[in-house]
């Protein structure tokens, strides 16, 4: 199989359990760091195996503009292109298409939208955003959906949801007909880092190889997207109809688009019940981590966000104390780790006064430095929530 969920435990609502993929063990509840472009913006992969993360993102619209599909098709594909041994999750590249309002046109047949790096044209379909994913060969891989803009009238609600359901149903078709024509990706891992001897006999630093090639379709799970915008009627309709067609998994998406976060939590909660519980749930693009542990409580057990290091790169830090801005002249001469609480190599070696300095002097440093933290704080976050279930 592609794709196991394993359950170990309940507490509630919420629940502890396994991600099986090709690429290793996911523990769940599990928050995964975005890495769009192939990359966790400032945090080389070896900091990330460190950090304990067992899965991350790629996006579809972002890698298919630059480098472009079939350059990393030939380079093995996206785990070793990038060199990540671990399991990859690509979003379908719907919500990025919604972004680009005034570049884009959207009909039955996909979303034309023009380029933000140089406005050329490019297409997007149900069965290319497939056709992308299985080449990249993502261990989950997304539904083509449309989200739906708040505020929105129920009628373009209505249509919206269906748009999506009907996208659902085609791209599933699409990857259950072409999942097995990809030839070169990895059942266990298109990546292997390891240490080797040099002729002299001295250790040399971890390496990134290419393994077997095998088919990519064999390791990838298709997961379907509940739409129905703030509806809670219309999210219990895409729910049942997105799990009647037989999906892998089941996102939630459509959500953090501006709407109040009292609401979005509503809708988290009513759609959940319209879940299937041996199935892994994912919520798309939330949140602090306030709301990753209240969401995983709830019942969710897959997030994403780029909040850690979008933060991070305005100096906005999460602290056991809550959050603070390391800009503050305030901090310029504390000695004092960034948070006493924290055992990340940040908070071990650093001081704030110094935190505070290589921001204050735009240095690239602090921007790693500070990302670093905040994804471990994230990571920690769903520890914590781990244990506790």
């Amino acid at each position: 199989m592609s794709l196991r969920f394993e359950i170990s435990a309940h507490n509630g609502a919420a629940r502890c359990g396994h991600l099986l993929t090709s690429h290793g063990a996911v523990e769940t509840p599990v928050f995964m760091p975005v890495g769009t472009q192939a990359t966790v913006k400032g945090v080389p992969q070896d900091v990330l195996e460190e950090l304990g993360v067992e899965i991350l993102l790629g996006n579809t619209y972002h890698l298919m503009l630059r480098p472009g599909v079939e350059q990393i098709r030939k380079l093995g594909g996206l785990h070793s292109f990038m060199s990540w041994p671990r399991a990859i999750l690509t979003d379908s590249g719907g919500f990025q298409v919604f972004s680009l309002s005034q570049l884009r046109k959207i009909t039955e047949e996909g979303a034309t939208f023009r380029s933000h790096l140089d406005g050329s044209t490019h297409f997007l379909s149900p069965e290319n955003s497939m056709e992308i994913q299985i080449g990249l060969g993502a261990d989950i891989i997304m539904a083509f959906d449309e989200c739906t803009e708040y505020p929105a009238d129920a009628s373009r609600t209505r249509a919206s949801m269906e748009m999506t359901l009907r996208w659902a149903d085609r791209s599933k078709k699409y990857f259950e007909e072409h999942k097995f024509q990809v030839p070169w990706h990895s059942r266990q891992s298109s990546v292997v880092s390891h240490q080797e001897e040099d002729h002299a006999g001295h250790r040399t630093a971890g390496r990134a190889t290419a393994s077997v090639p095998t088919r990519t379709g064999e390791t990838q799970a298709l997961f379907g997207i509940v739409q129905g915008g703030m509806d809670h009627s219309l999210r219990k309709e895409s729910a049942e109809r997105t799990v009647e067609m037989g999906f892998d998994g089941y996102a939630i998406g459509g959500l953090s688009v501006g709407e109040p976060r009292d609401l979005t939590r509503e809708i988290v909660k009513s759609t959940l019940e319209h879940l299937p519980n041996d199935r892994p749930r994912y919520l798309m693009g939330v949140g602090t981590p306030e709301e990753i542990a209240e969401y995983a409580r709830m019942g969710v057990d897959m997030m994403d966000c780029v909040l850690p290091t979008r933060a991070a790169r305005h100096g906005l830090l999460y602290t056991a104390e809550g959050k603070i801005s390391i800009k503050q002249a305030r901090y310029a001469s504390d000695p004092g780790p960034l948070d006493p609480n924290c055992s990340c190599r940040v908070c071990q070696r650093y001081s704030r006064a110094y935190l505070r300095h290589i921001y204050a002097a735009n240095e690239l440093l602090a921007q790693t430095l500070n990302s670093v933290h905040n994804l471990s704080f994230y990571l920690d976050t769903m520890r914590r929530v781990r244990h506790s279930i």
